[in-house]
């Protein structure tokens, strides 16, 4: 095919791709947010215990979802990791019902359940958490938002709790983005007591509506939190920051991908030739100031630099066709001497037409 008419075809394809995307947002999320500001905010189904419970100073609200009401093991772990470091944790799930073996568990490690209607998605049962357990309290010190897109941690998590600095930010993620506009990434947000105490968290929550449009969640409260608490004077920053983590495709890629592709087997391995690609799309963005997911894009830096979670989407979709995932397996190992074979028992009733 002649090259003027691939880019021919290329910029059309690009073409509608933005207007279907433009279509999407000013057709369909006016009705969305229609339908959010309608229903009741509220969604909450039941509660253990009947009462809020009391809470330690740091507290975690721990989002979750699976249609069958189940509880996946490394979610466990997860939980049991923020409780063993000094967190009360409330999960609260979108199932709509938790099973009993799964609900026996979370009692021995949670100081509280929520269960409610899968409508709103992450920020919805954020929204119900707070209001529920009327957070911040008066002793409330720090408040950890996280959720189940991630599969880990691949090691204890307790060293990445202490760098839970508030005297250095108010407001820290694990990673940050600068797709659409600059935001921590909503996985795990901990609010510090400058946060905490700021009309502009009150008054955030308090937006935030069950609107049915994942776009318009990503846009108006993941991206939006950010953006509210840095309007407001708070500082925010990551623990892997945008702008380090990049670097690092020079410092821990390219220089072993120039090793290899001086062996024979190298210039004909595939797995080289994709962790080629991917470096070479990944240095292209950073030369054109092109935004890039890092839980995603930058998945394998991040775990070279000790971040212990991989994207669960990335597994099981990998949405942004990302090139260089095919040898996660031998990272986990590698990297944090883990055990891949949880995630692959995840992977085998989530995955459709790919291999791990």
């Amino acid at each position: 095919m002649p090259p003027r008419l691939v880019r021919l075809l290329y910029n059309l394809t690009s073409g509608i791709s933005a207007f279907l995307s433009s279509l999407k947002w000013y057709a369909i999320i006016p009705v969305a947010r229609l339908v959010g500001f309608l229903r009741r905010r509220r969604q909450i189904v039941s509660a253990w215990p009947e009462r809020p419970a009391p809470l330690g100073p740091k507290v975690v609200l721990f989002m979750h979802f699976d249609r069958g009401g189940r509880v996946r093991p490394q979610i466990i772990t997860y939980l049991k990791e923020f409780a063993a470091n000094g967190r009360s944790v409330v999960f609260v799930t979108n199932s709509g019902r938790l099973t009993d073996p799964a609900m026996a568990e979370l009692r021995e490690i949670c100081a509280g359940v929520i269960v409610r209607r899968n409508v709103g998605y992450d920020f919805g049962a954020w929204r119900d958490g707070i209001e529920y357990l009327g957070l911040p309290r008066a002793g409330t010190e720090e408040l950890i938002l996280a959720n189940d897109s991630l599969f880990g941690p691949l090691r204890p998590i307790g060293d990445l709790l202490a760098r839970l600095d508030y005297t250095e930010t108010d407001i820290w993620g694990l990673t940050d983005s600068w797709q659409f506009r600059y935001h921590l990434q909503s996985f795990f947000l901990a609010f510090g007591p400058a946060a905490l105490q700021s009309p502009a968290f009150a008054k955030f929550w308090a937006s935030v509506r069950p609107v049915p449009a994942k776009s318009y969640i990503v846009r108006a409260f993941e991206i939006g939190v950010t953006q509210a608490m840095v309007k407001a004077g708070l500082r925010c920053e990551a623990l892997w920051p945008y702008e380090k983590v990049i670097r690092l495709v020079d410092a821990e890629v390219m220089m072993k991908i120039t090793e290899l592709d001086e062996t024979a087997i190298g210039k004909l391995d595939p797995v080289v030739i994709t962790r080629k690609l991917h470096a070479l799309r990944v240095r292209s963005a950073a030369a054109r100031r092109i935004a890039l997911n890092p839980a995603a894009d930058l998945w394998r830096q991040l775990m070279l630099s000790g971040f212990p979670f991989i994207k669960r989407e990335l597994l099981r979709e990998n949405p942004t066709g990302v090139e260089d995932v095919g040898d996660w397996m031998e990272v986990v190992q590698d990297v944090f001497g883990a055990d891949p074979l949880p995630i692959l028992r995840d992977l085998k009733s989530m995955m459709k037409d790919k291999a791990p």
